[in-house]
């Protein structure tokens, strides 16, 4: 996927919309950032996810990262394979890195997407510049 088409949280997740699924993984910022992955924590496929709450968590040698979701939703799909193999996370975060997939629930307001409230590339770009500093 093309980083500057994502959505961004400031807890540096990722989110792709494409109708009423949303694809969810972390950054390159972030996923530099957590060097040696040992292991993941997914969700289950039926779990809810809640914008803004934990869904999951990475373990590196040095320490344990949650996984925020930014959106609503019920989770379809996780990629298992991280389970075992979590280096994707950090080769290839915005392709076969990604975390898990949702349905999306129908935003209250139906003039804006689900990921509306998120940061655009750009925005992040400045976030991390600034926390950088």
């Amino acid at each position: 996927m093309d980083p500057k088409k994502l959505r961004y949280t400031k807890t540096h997740e990722w989110a792709h919309l494409e109708k009423n699924i949303c694809t969810i993984g972390i950054s390159k910022f972030a996923a530099d950032q957590l060097t040696d992955i040992t292991y993941i924590e997914l969700p289950d496929v039926g779990d809810h996810v809640f914008n803004g709450q934990e869904f999951g968590a990475i373990d590196t040698v040095k320490a344990v990262s949650s996984l925020y979701s930014p959106v609503d939703g019920e989770v379809i799909e996780v990629n298992a394979g991280l389970e075992e193999h979590p280096e994707p996370i950090a080769t290839d975060p915005y392709g076969a890195g990604w975390i898990i997939k949702v349905r999306v629930e129908k935003p209250k307001d139906e003039k804006h997407s689900a990921v509306d409230h998120l940061l655009t590339c750009d925005e992040y770009e400045k976030q991390i510049a600034s926390e950088s500093h």
